[in-house]
């Protein structure tokens, strides 16, 4: 096989294109190296090996994705060695198993990273995998912050790398195709979107002071956020839930999917304003730390609005599914989800119903299926060059922005006006919670 750099020097640079954002623009020289041959092997690998791990399964394996699992990384031993078991089943090589993401970066093989460890995570290693010469899939949420969100988007471009986050359905063709429908004006003039999501969470164990767990790797698994001693239950999913040093709550967790979603629908970039109300309000004397109910009103310019509905423990179907987005227009109503969706007139009667037999997962954790490898092959094939991203880092953030004003004004308990233009805030309380105080040295700044 030709060697990369060989095909490099042997691959004419006229015509050639890179997608930033939703456009194109004709590439440099400079930029053009960074672009692999339309039927070269990427070299993957995977830092975080929890419960997304499984949606990563079937696009590495696949024949036409044409990649290699070079590692496996989590700072959990036990991870890493189930993470091993588990792609034992879909590929015949044995990727390495590693501790430290940075010494999978200083591979100068590795090609692209997969970067699905806790939310604290995303943007730091982000950024540092671009800064090594890596295109990253980063799940979602892309960012923390609204700091990191404007640092991610920036570094991207900078350094010219792919960058695609995990709102999947993204790449859903059932969705893209009712998406245009509504953009084609199937529904008159969308002007509101309601994104829900509800769930049968139950109670949360108290944090207590306890050993670090054998085989983890505290002090990484922290990483950016400030030094503490290890908590029973952090490391393992519940650092959702614990506070804001590590997650975003139920509006980054999966929120962003649906808000996504909505803003899509109604073509909208950044909000208005934002208002909250949001608490607490199940098994109040257990460890989890912030609201597990939330409802958010977005308004945005020619009179749209976004709202959100989240309970995390209170499954009550309000909207006849566990998760998803209903867009009304001027002329009728669609709710979609991520295996079908429902097409209503104005009156409220049927016009058409469409449902996609897709096998994508809904509130079950851990997640994966069709839509999430088509999102994945999406990504391989725009950094061959043979598509374009369909969730940009640059038009995702703006999405997960909505995440990160929602949590902001659940914590300054108030609403505030956002300058749509920008992203800032106009509330000083709120823009206190811009950013955020990160460890020495892990500022994820470039």
């Amino acid at each position: 096989m030709t060697s990369r750099r060989n095909f490099i020097k042997k691959t004419t640079l006229a015509g050639a294109a890179v997608t930033i954002g939703n456009s194109a623009m004709a590439m440099s020289a400079k930029s053009y190296n960074n672009i692999i041959g339309s039927n070269e092997r990427l070299n993957v690998a995977i830092a975080g090996l929890g419960r997304r791990m499984g949606a990563f399964k079937q696009p590495i394996a696949l024949k036409e994705s044409n990649v290699k699992l070079l590692y496996l990384c989590d700072v959990m031993e036990s991870q890493r060695l189930k993470g091993l078991e588990a792609f034992r089943e879909h590929i015949n090589y044995k990727p390495k198993l590693e501790n430290d993401i940075r010494k999978v970066l200083d591979d100068k093989n590795v090609d692209v990273l997969i970067n699905a460890t806790p939310d604290h995570w995303h943007t730091p290693g982000s950024i540092m995998a671009m800064k090594a010469g890596k295109h990253v899939y980063v799940e979602k949420p892309c960012s923390h912050n609204m700091y990191e969100n404007e640092q991610l988007v920036k570094a991207s471009k900078h350094f010219n790398k792919v960058v695609q986050m995990g709102n999947q359905q993204r790449s859903s063709g059932h969705t893209i195709e009712i998406i245009n429908e509504i953009h084609n004006g199937v529904i008159g003039k969308p002007y509101k979107a309601v994104a829900f999501y509800n769930n049968r969470r139950g109670r949360v164990p108290l944090q207590k002071s306890a050993a670090i767990p054998e085989g983890l790797d505290w002090d990484l698994w922290q990483g950016p956020a400030p030094r503490r001693d290890y908590t029973s239950e952090t490391w393992n999913y519940n650092w959702h839930w614990y506070g804001w040093s590590y997650g975003t709550a139920e509006a980054g967790n999966n929120g962003t999917h649906e808000l996504d979603v909505a803003r899509w629908a109604l073509k909208v970039d950044f909000p208005q304003s934002v208002y909250v109300e949001a608490e607490k309000r199940h098994f109040s004397d257990d460890g989890w730390e912030m609201y597990d109910d939330m409802e958010a009103t977005f308004k945005f310019e020619d009179n749209k609005v976004i709202k959100w509905d989240g309970k995390s423990r209170n499954s009550y179907s309000t909207y006849g599914s566990g998760r998803g987005t209903v867009i009304y227009g001027t002329e009728g109503s669609v709710f979609v989800n991520r295996n079908k969706y429902i097409l209503y007139d104005r009156k409220g009667m049927l016009v058409k119903e469409f449902d996609s037999a897709s096998k994508e997962a809904g509130t079950a954790l851990g997640g994966g299926g069709d839509t999430s490898t088509k999102h994945v092959q999406n990504m391989f094939d725009t950094i061959r060059g043979k598509a374009k991203l369909t969730a940009p880092i640059d038009d995702a953030s703006k999405s997960m922005a909505m995440v990160h004003y929602a949590n902001i004004s659940y914590r300054v308990n108030k609403g505030f006006d956002i300058d749509d233009k920008t992203g800032k805030m106009f509330d000083r309380d709120a823009m206190k919670l811009w950013s955020r105080t990160y460890e020495s040295g892990w500022d994820p700044v470039f």
